[in-house]
């Protein structure tokens, strides 16, 4: 079973397949959040004109993303600020303890954000991207009577409507534990911004995500009948996930009632991070596919060599960037992202 804490986090150092060096794709979706942010900072500043400002990254990672947010943040205060009378910032970075080294960090909080991490009270604004479709675990029922996700690792057209509502009821759980953590966290009309990948639509079969991690599963399928991955690894193996809806996400926000939304958009980034065209047409099927494949390895190469071994990663992405390509000849795919920002009430 996929332990979240211990064993994922982004591939590390500055190699070919490390995430510093396959981020691009993370880097245009916090620039395209990078309006929201900026207007939550300043409707912070003007209601509440602290003398210093406490921000955090969540999920932050490690790499040139983590500056880029950080920039961001001074250009925006800059801004807002005489040089006289300008706020200080107090900026925390967030990941998962088994992630980079914490001298890294300005202030690093090492740990789960699905868990307290500051005193109550203490934040004035959170900011999360690319993060909040990853569960804190893989539901347990699917392990609880055998595996009932056979041969997939996420949802897909053969998922039993069964796992799906496991899946939709971890998110459930997860998105609510989120909010109500930042809630006690924050001060008074705080803010929090989010971006992560969700649905277009109410279709649960149809999501983006499902297509992506559809062709990792059929990609270690074709590892299993060349007999390189044992059939019960690939069996026990789901992957903590969920992207939901914009009205998903929505219901939860009302049902606990403690946040106002500000902002809620859905916006497309395609699936080939140096894809920045905005047609319907792949130029370069075979580079488009190797160029995913390279994104998708640096954020799930720790998670999968945990559970099947390191052994098998050049064979399994050099499988996937092919199937990709093929995917990609029929159909250009686009993440959808959910962006949104809310004020604690």
């Amino acid at each position: 079973m996929v332990n979240m804490e211990n064993n994922f986090h982004m591939t590390e150092g500055d190699g070919e397949h490390s995430y510093a060096k396959n981020c691009r794709r993370q880097e245009m979706i916090m620039l395209e959040g990078r309006p929201i942010v900026e207007n939550a900072i300043k409707e912070l500043y003007k209601a509440l004109g602290p003398k210093t400002m406490t921000i955090a990254d969540l999920g932050c990672s490690s790499g040139p993303n983590t500056l880029l947010f950080i920039s961001n943040l001074l250009d925006t205060m800059s801004d807002q600020c005489k040089a006289s009378e300008c706020v200080e910032l107090q900026i925390f970075l967030n990941d998962l303890p088994g992630y980079a080294p914490i001298s890294y960090y300005i202030s690093g909080v090492p740990k789960s954000y699905y868990s307290r991490l500051f005193p109550r009270q203490s934040v004035h604004l959170f900011h999360s991207s690319g993060c909040l479709h990853w569960r804190s675990q893989v539901p347990d029922e699917l392990y609880a009577r055998g595996f009932l996700n056979e041969d997939n690792i996420y949802i897909t057209n053969t998922t039993t409507p069964l796992v799906v509502k496991y899946y939709k009821e971890q998110f459930d759980k997860d998105f609510s534990l989120f909010l109500r953590l930042r809630h006690q966290e924050l001060v008074s009309r705080g803010k929090i911004v989010l971006i992560f990948c969700g649905k277009k639509d109410e279709n649960v079969y149809n999501g983006d995500l499902n297509k992506l991690f559809g062709l990792l599963s059929r990609s270690l399928q074709s590892l299993v009948s060349k007999g390189l991955v044992e059939k019960q690894k690939l069996e026990s193996f789901n992957l903590p996930l969920y992207g939901p809806s914009i009205a998903e996400v929505k219901t939860i926000v009302m049902q606990i009632q403690l946040f106002r939304i500000v902002h809620v958009k859905l916006f497309e980034s395609n699936w080939d991070p140096w894809d920045d065209t905005e047609g319907d047409d792949i130029h370069n099927n075979a580079l488009s596919g190797s160029n995913v494949s390279k994104m998708v390895r640096a954020v799930m190469e720790p998670l999968i060599a945990s559970h099947f071994g390191e052994t098998i990663l050049d064979a399994l992405f050099t499988e996937y960037a092919c199937l990709v390509s093929m995917h990609l000849e029929k159909e250009k795919t686009k993440f959808a992202m959910i962006a949104m920002s809310l004020e604690k009430i």
